[in-house]
């Protein structure tokens, strides 16, 4: 059995949310971290993990949100924080890909959510892109631990946010055919690691170019095994044990 510790389950994306959790539970994929980024999709969000048994959620605002979002939609975190069924304040972070004239508005933000995990003592659940130095300076912060979101970067890299106490999550990328990812995680052990998909992103080999839904996380568990020479039920083990470590489901 699997987890996907990953995902955005709106109706945003999906028409059919009731097929989505069908055609991952007929492949092992069981349980479900379905990630709000916004104050729309954290109430939806809460609305699936009360409708979903194995459905967990995480509520957080996404650093592409950060022109967007106001105070209440941080009070309305900290109000819900609580819900045994919210495991995760994410998905959060910094992104540098489209825009660094943010910065300092995106720093606020990420902080902000990070004093929040850190009161409540709950995990987060980080995204980095393109500002892996001022991410890992917030973090140092705060005592917090949780997840690197879709972690690709280097080896170096991944040793320091071990060292910090954080999982590394890999998704569909690991398959691309010219990710370098591979060449890391053949150094990083599996009690590091958990899977995610980021649906309806990042969908991996062989299905690349179509949306992605949590039923792939078995091709990315498969490739795995392949590159760590480890069955599926080893790595199921592994995983398992590793999402329990950090996550209180």
């Amino acid at each position: 059995m699997f987890t996907d510790t990953h995902c955005h389950i709106y109706k945003e994306y999906y028409s059919n949310i009731d097929e989505i959790i069908n055609n991952a539970n007929n492949v092992n994929i069981t349980r479900f971290i379905n990630n709000g980024c916004d104050n729309i999709s954290n109430k939806e969000v809460l609305s699936l993990v009360n409708k979903y048994p194995n459905m967990y959620g995480a509520i957080g605002i996404h650093p592409e949100n950060v022109e967007t979002y106001k105070e209440e939609d941080l009070k309305f975190i900290k109000e819900n924080i609580n819900n045994p069924k919210i495991v995760a304040i994410g998905e959060i972070g910094l992104d540098y890909h489209y825009t660094k004239e943010n910065r300092e508005q995106q720093i606020k933000l990420f902080e902000s959510q990070l004093k929040i995990a850190e009161t409540y003592n709950i995990p987060v659940i980080i995204h980095s892109r393109d500002a892996t130095e001022d991410t890992i300076n917030c973090l140092k912060k705060y005592n917090i631990t949780g997840v690197i979101h879709s972690f690709s970067g280097s080896l170096e890299t991944a040793k320091i946010y071990l060292k910090m106490g954080f999982l590394l999550g890999i998704n569909g990328v690991i398959t691309f055919k010219n990710s370098k990812l591979k060449e890391v995680i053949k150094e990083i052990p599996l009690t590091n690691l958990i899977l995610e998909t980021d649906s309806p992103y990042l969908t991996p080999e062989p299905h690349r170019g179509t949306k992605n839904e949590p039923q792939n996380i078995i091709h990315i568990a498969n490739f795995i095994c392949e590159l760590k020479n480890i069955t599926l039920n080893e790595l199921s083990k592994i995983t398992n044990q590793n999402i329990k470590r950090i996550f209180d489901i």
